[in-house]
């Protein structure tokens, strides 16, 4: 390895190292201030580490804001989303990716057709059929959507299976497999890396919706963690440090999540760009 080649890896790495540092900052901020003795978040200079570590701050939002009740809600709501969003994707993209039919290729472009246009344009009437059926202040609108599949995850699994050779079909076919079974004997163990994608990118975005939420929930005793969160300003009369508790806990299941799908997460994203 010649010695300008590892001095341009050397700075690569020193690039990234300052990049994830600039990262960590505000998350360390958002911590260290949820430890901090109400009044004392704005003393300067800041500190690292609070003293002295007041963990009251996350009991008073847990127990008396009620965000125990949020997070249950959250956890629901999302793993709703998770197993209809997974389950329909991967059925509707198995289905794409190997039968033969008449305005196959067209139902794929259309699908994709979805993808480019903004949710605000599909927004008002989607509240208004909703409402025709009553479905307001109830989680249905929050759930039965990721049954009826999302053309991003389609697209996802349908290249991620395309990849795959489809000689394992025409052997299990001719066993006598019917395609059901071919489908979650053969190729539904085959995807886990590209399901595993798309149950990470599920996850973080209902566990993050806040627009929905705000748009169709008014029963404070539902709501969930973003929208919590965003109404805690005003049942906390602004105290930053009990903010601050609210945003960690909201944001620790994300890390949590993408910290132990990280693997998957990269292999199911690089699977599904082999082939076309």
């Amino acid at each position: 390895m010649s010695k300008s080649h590892t001095g341009l890896k050397l700075a690569a790495y020193l690039i990234l190292g300052i990049g994830s540092i600039l990262m960590l900052i505000p998350f360390l901020y958002m911590l260290s201030t949820s430890l901090t003795a109400p009044g004392s978040e704005l003393t300067l200079p800041p500190k690292l580490m609070p003293d002295p570590v007041v963990w009251n701050n996350y009991r008073h939002v847990w127990v008396e804001v009620n965000f125990l009740q949020y997070t249950m809600n959250s956890i629901f709501i999302t793993m709703m989303d998770l197993i209809g969003m997974v389950a329909s994707c991967a059925i509707v993209a198995y289905g794409l990716a190997f039968f033969e039919f008449r305005g196959r290729n067209l139902i794929f472009l259309a699908m994709l057709g979805t993808m480019m246009l903004p949710s605000q344009i599909t927004m008002i009437p989607t509240y208004f059929i909703w409402k025709s059926v009553g479905a307001l202040d109830t989680y249905y609108p929050l759930i039965l959507r990721s049954f009826l599949g999302g053309a991003f995850g389609i697209f996802l699994l349908h290249q991620f299976f395309k990849t795959l050779p489809k000689e394992l079909y025409d052997a299990a076919w001719v066993d006598g497999a019917n395609p059901w079974k071919i489908f979650y004997t053969i190729y539904l163990p085959l995807a886990k890396p590209a399901l595993s994608a798309l149950a990470v990118f599920t996850f973080i975005s209902a566990w993050n919706n806040t627009l929905e939420p705000l748009i169709y929930l008014q029963d404070k005793h539902m709501f969930t963690l973003p929208l919590g969160l965003l109404f805690l300003k005003n049942e906390v009369q602004n105290r930053m440090t009990l903010i601050m508790a609210g945003a960690v806990i909201t944001i620790i299941p994300v890390l949590f999540v993408f910290l132990f799908a990280q693997k998957y997460f990269v292999q199911g994203i690089a699977s599904t760009g082999l082939k076309g």
